[in-house]
């Protein structure tokens, strides 16, 4: 449904450009954002893959098993239905110290 709506507005948007004559701009911003979007795809690449490479190697070496142990009274309190030793424990772990480092939308792949 939200596609439907998403995809109405576009054409709405369109139509009116040409009507009111403002149909180039509608092309160079649609060129302008397409070229940040890229951008912001190839930045978020580059610090994705270092964090996710970073909780990786501190996941083989045992630090989030470990931080998951210390925190699992604050997981047992906010998640009863989680069984004791699951391992979405760790990644809820994971996440939860990835935010406190502040890192924002890298936190994401370690909650996944």
């Amino acid at each position: 449904m939200l596609n439907y709506l998403w995809g109405f507005m576009i054409v709405i948007g369109i139509i009116y450009a040409a009507l009111t004559g403002n149909l180039p701009a509608v092309t160079n911003a649609a060129l302008d954002s397409a070229k940040e979007a890229v951008t912001l795809c190839i930045t978020m690449l580059g610090v994705m893959s270092l964090w996710v490479g970073l909780m990786r190697i501190a996941e083989n070496c045992g630090i989030i098993s470990g931080a998951a142990r210390r925190m699992n009274p604050l997981l047992r309190f906010m998640f009863p239905n989680i069984p004791k030793n699951h391992k979405a424990n760790e990644y809820i772990s994971a996440n939860i110290i990835a935010n406190m480092f502040g890192l924002g939308w890298a936190a994401t792949p370690a909650g996944l």
